[in-house]
């Protein structure tokens, strides 16, 4: 039965009618525009109830730098969303352009985004007219979103592919305050063997200040760049000469919100808050905590950092006592009424913000900026490159514990809405010397997989390798965003990162978390991962055992405190790569060039010499294998119930061709 639609016949301007076959009007549509919201609504006339589907198909054209997501949470949500490249899920409702911080949302019973390339998507929008929920369908364009909502600072990220997420090493986390000019070097040189070739290009350097042997960091001389001649002999500007002649961009820890120096306040006084009693005011960074309402005291600070850029060769620069945490730390003391009754000019909005302008103004644009304990609510959104979210993941004289792994986590989910839109987001270091293998693999997961900032600290000396290789398997850290654009306060037990590299099929990769003391089996269905129910092979990047998922339910048994991490592509006729142990993504990061083609699969690896690296494929029961070529490398293959693994050699780092040759 056919049913048109029509202008209204009873003189009632801006709506329309639904008219049957016999030509009677039986109800109406309206469509109203309020502001930069339409809203098109069915209801019947006279308690007709007819029945039908209304469905709205178009196209969207946006911002060039526009992606699909969802903007608007449901209860219990149990899977964190990301995306490595321009990827789909059914679960989105919204239109993101990063740059303009605009938001464009719809809401309809059945909703389906498709993205195209250049800020074009194809839209579906559906629902039963004769349903009260399903009646109504809505498109709203919203400015501002983050800026109105979490980040009143927000400036965009840039994602040139020059802008890479900085990867390295940091001596804090093992060595604390006694690391020398000699020990990071020795660290370095190890990294440079069995680190750099997978992509680590920072040394990072903590603890250098004159009197920084010693904690507290308050005692420290934070802001006048006198170096501790016992452990740095030959002073910073060479140590950072030292550093780049092994091929790694130098980093350096600097906390410049106060002193411990008693001569440097008593000859800059007017710099430092007061009590109003005149006693000076201390804080984590210092004895003496930094008034930035002076303009020379933000004048000096510009200076300081200048030095350490220019002069010295830093460039990447993680700047302390920040936080968004800690009542202790500047972000929070600058803002308490009593602090800022102290202030030389106590009507300054936002006295953090100067300091953070002034910093950003003496390392350049060109060098990195790292906020340390960082928000993204703050003006870090505005001049900062990425945040360390969380405290310490280990203390003084303490080992790291499964707490600290969690929190971990805890930060990355509540901020993930944050990561790759405004700033990087930091989860510090990765230690995996001590931890047990399951947690290890957990605290690599949870930074690698959504491509967090990713710095290591153990001892690399001695390091076994099997603990080096899990470090080698987070390098280099990959683009993620997130695909929600809100934040989380539970510790979600799955991870989807949806990966569409243009090599093979859009695929996922999930990561099923067991936070618990206990072994558990962990499950999620496709509904939850928005992807639809068609049968997949995995493959378990941890313990290599291959599979399927045939019934639209992933589940594993998962070891207290451990991780799983399977990838899941659609089933396919013929054979096709499944995964690899090169990254935790397995984002397919070291192929180029994949194709099927009559009856051969190749495929250009990148190998990193010295260090083998293994390919799986899945092999269909119609097919058999014939031979495997890749000149230029060593093979070694295994075949097992339908699945291949090659593992390939070289002594030198290099791109081969894979081929696998088969009988059809």
């Amino acid at each position: 039965m056919n049913w048109t639609l029509s202008k209204s016949r009873d003189g009632v301007p801006d709506r329309f009618s639904i008219v049957d076959p016999s030509g009677n009007v039986q109800g109406y549509w309206v469509v109203n525009s309020e502001g930069k919201r339409l809203d098109i609504l069915f209801f019947h006339r006279s308690a007709q109830n007819f029945e039908g589907v209304f469905s709205l198909e178009g196209k969207v054209t946006f911002k060039k730098d526009a992606f699909a997501c969802r903007a608007h949470a449901d209860e219990n949500e149990r899977v964190l969303n990301l995306s490595n490249g321009i990827v789909d899920n059914r679960h989105n409702d919204s239109i993101f352009a990063l740059q303009e911080d605009i938001l464009l949302s719809f809401s309809a019973a059945e909703l389906e985004i498709l993205s195209e390339k250049d800020g074009s998507f194809s839209l579906r929008m559906s629902g039963r007219i004769h349903s009260s929920a399903e009646s109504t369908f809505s498109i709203t364009q919203t400015n501002d979103w983050f800026k109105n909502r979490y980040m009143p600072y927000y400036k965009a990220i840039s994602l040139k592919p020059e802008h890479k997420v900085p990867t390295g090493w940091m001596s804090w986390n093992t060595y604390f305050d006694t690391a020398t000019a000699e020990d990071n070097l020795s660290e370095a040189r190890i990294g440079k063997k069995y680190l750099q070739p997978f992509g680590c290009d920072i040394w990072h350097i903590e603890s250098w200040q004159g009197n920084s042997d010693k904690l507290p960091v308050s005692g420290f001389y934070n802001m006048n760049l006198e170096v501790n001649e016992k452990q740095f002999p030959k002073g910073m500007k060479q140590l950072a000469d030292d550093i780049r002649a092994l091929g790694f961009i130098p980093g350096i820890w600097i906390a410049p919100f106060g002193t411990g120096s008693v001569e440097f306040y008593n000859e800059h006084k007017n710099w430092f808050l007061h009590d109003k009693e005149g006693k000076p005011i201390p804080s984590w960074n210092g004895r003496y905590t930094l008034d930035p309402t002076v303009p020379e005291a933000r004048e000096h600070i510009k200076i300081i950092h200048r030095t350490a850029a220019q002069e010295w060769g830093y460039r990447y620069f993680k700047i302390d006592g920040m936080s968004g945490r800690s009542h202790n730390y500047c972000a929070h003391l600058y803002e308490r009424p009593e602090i800022r009754a102290c202030f030389h000019d106590p009507g300054c909005p936002n006295p953090f913000e100067l300091c953070v302008k002034a910093i950003r103004e003496g390392i350049g644009e060109d060098s990195y900026l790292l906020a340390c304990q960082g928000h993204s609510t703050g003006p870090e959104s505005t001049y900062a490159d990425a945040s360390r979210l969380g405290a310490d993941i280990v203390h003084p004289n303490k080992p790291v514990v499964w707490p600290n792994v969690m929190n971990q986590a805890r930060c990355f989910l509540n901020q993930s809405f944050a990561h790759n839109i405004t700033m990087i987001c930091d989860p510090d270091t990765l230690l995996v010397k001590d931890l047990p293998m399951e947690e290890a693999r957990v605290s690599a997961t949870i930074i690698a997989l959504p491509g967090q900032l990713t710095f290591f600290g153990d001892k690399l000396a001695g390091l076994d390798m099997d603990k080096m290789k899990i470090l080698q398997q987070t390098l280099p850290a990959i683009r993620v965003r997130p695909a929600s654009l809100y934040p989380y306060f539970d510790m979600l037990p799955v991870w989807n990162l949806s990966v569409n590299n243009s090599k093979m099929p859009e695929y996922q990769v999930v990561a099923l978390f067991n936070w618990t003391d206990k072994e558990s089996v962990i499950s999620v269905t496709t509904e939850e991962l928005g992807i639809d129910s068609a049968p997949r092979d995995t493959y378990e990047f941890w313990t290599g055992v291959a599979g399927s998922m045939e019934d639209g339910v992933l589940q594993a048994p998962v070891p207290a405190h451990g991780v799983r991490v399977f990838s899941l592509h659609q089933k396919q006729e013929y054979p096709q790569w499944i995964g690899s142990d090169r990254h935790i993504s397995m984002n397919a990061l070291e192929i180029s060039d994949y194709r099927w083609e009559g009856n051969s699969l190749s495929m250009n690896v990148d190998l990193v010499g010295g260090f083998p690296m293994t390919q799986h494929f899945r092999i269909p029961e119609h097919v058999q294998l014939n031979r495997v070529r890749c000149p230029g490398a060593k093979i070694e293959k295994t075949i097992h119930d339908g699945h291949l693994s090659v593992t390939l050699f070289s002594q030198t780092t290099r791109s081969v061709r894979l081929e696998l040759l088969f009988r059809v």
